[in-house]
């Protein structure tokens, strides 16, 4: 087995002995090598002496009104949200335990960029040792939009930013240091290309078949099951369903915006058209294997994981639903 997903940085992170992640200086580092905050040649000199000081010592103490005295508008946003993502992360043991607060407290305004950054880097840690590389191409869902199509009868999800040319910024400012290549051809991930995943998978150029009653829905199901035992210490089982009328939802969890929606239309017992339904990707049915941790409420009925795609064929997955709508007692994080 070969390592995975370089670009998130995982190697410049620590471990603590319980499997959580810790902050390091130069995993802080990386952010300040992003384009948006390497100062540009006709950038003030407050501008570029906290750049170079915060290289120095990317945990010194900045106030307010030292981001307030650099002369561009645009720099001081950026910096504003950097720092505030900073302090966050200092705040925490781990990575994992910030992640979890920020999102149950609200993102509010850090970067969408950022919350995807973390969950790629949580998810590596999450995965290590995963040898079905499938599972690893199917958590990519996770922290990448995904473009839906069918071909040849087959609900066929590729990565959105691969397939559109690469128009957006990297996700990882690690990505261009490691020139890493903007165009790549796209391919099915399949019993005869799949050990090619290892050598490729910071491309996200490999696309999962999504169709009902195959692999990928299977491999979804254990990333999502790998993701709650290491963020929530949950011990659980997710299994793909077959057919949406199947899910009696006395308890569920949408996992995109879309996904949210229908399923509150079938809670309150509106039908869902043909349309509506056809956007459902994937539904699952998740127990936990300790039910006394569990709402009384759900009655020891499973909850149901919806996925599903926007009208323009995007899956954009959420994964802190799963930290703020499971239904359980006492969620605890690993760290």
């Amino acid at each position: 087995m070969s390592d995975f997903w370089l670009s998130c940085g995982h190697h410049l992170l620590d471990r603590q002995e319980a499997g959580g992640l810790v902050l390091t200086d130069d995993f802080l580092k990386a952010y300040l090598a992003r384009p948006e905050l390497i100062p540009p040649p006709d950038a003030c000199p407050v501008e570029r002496t906290l750049h170079a000081a915060l290289l120095a010592d990317p945990r010194m103490p900045i106030a307010s009104k030292d981001i307030a005295a650099i002369a561009d508008k645009d720099a001081r946003e950026n910096w504003q949200m950097l720092i505030g993502f900073r302090d966050h992360l200092l705040q925490h043991r781990t990575i994992e335990a910030a992640y979890i607060d920020l999102v149950r407290r609200g993102v509010g305004r850090t970067p969408p960029l950022f919350v995807n950054q973390l969950v790629h880097v949580i998810l590596r840690n999450a995965l290590d040792g995963v040898t079905d590389a499938r599972v690893l191409r199917a958590a990519e869902m996770f922290f990448r939009t995904q473009r839906v199509a069918i071909h040849e009868g087959s609900l066929i999800a590729a990565d959105e930013e691969t397939v559109s040319g690469g128009a957006q910024p990297p996700v990882s400012p690690l990505v261009s240091m490691m020139g890493l290549p903007p165009e790549a051809e796209i391919d099915v991930i399949s019993d005869d290309n799949v050990t090619t995943y290892w050598e490729r998978s910071d491309r996200f150029d490999m696309a999962l078949d999504l169709t009902s009653g195959r692999e990928g829905l299977m491999a979804l199901a254990e990333a999502m099951r790998l993701w709650i035992a290491h963020l929530l210490g949950l011990a659980t089982t997710i299994e793909p369903v077959a057919e949406l009328h199947e899910a009696p939802l006395t308890w569920y969890v949408g996992l995109d915006a879309e996904a949210t929606r229908l399923g509150n239309m079938m809670w309150t017992g509106e039908p869902l058209d043909e349309v509506s339904e056809g956007r459902v990707v994937g539904l699952f049915r998740l127990k936990c294997r300790d039910e006394s941790i569990v709402l009384e409420k759900v009655g020891g009925e499973p909850v149901y994981l919806i996925l599903a795609m926007t009208a323009d064929k995007l899956i954009r997955m959420k994964p802190q639903n799963f930290v703020t709508g499971l239904p359980i007692k006492y969620p605890e994080t690993v760290a």
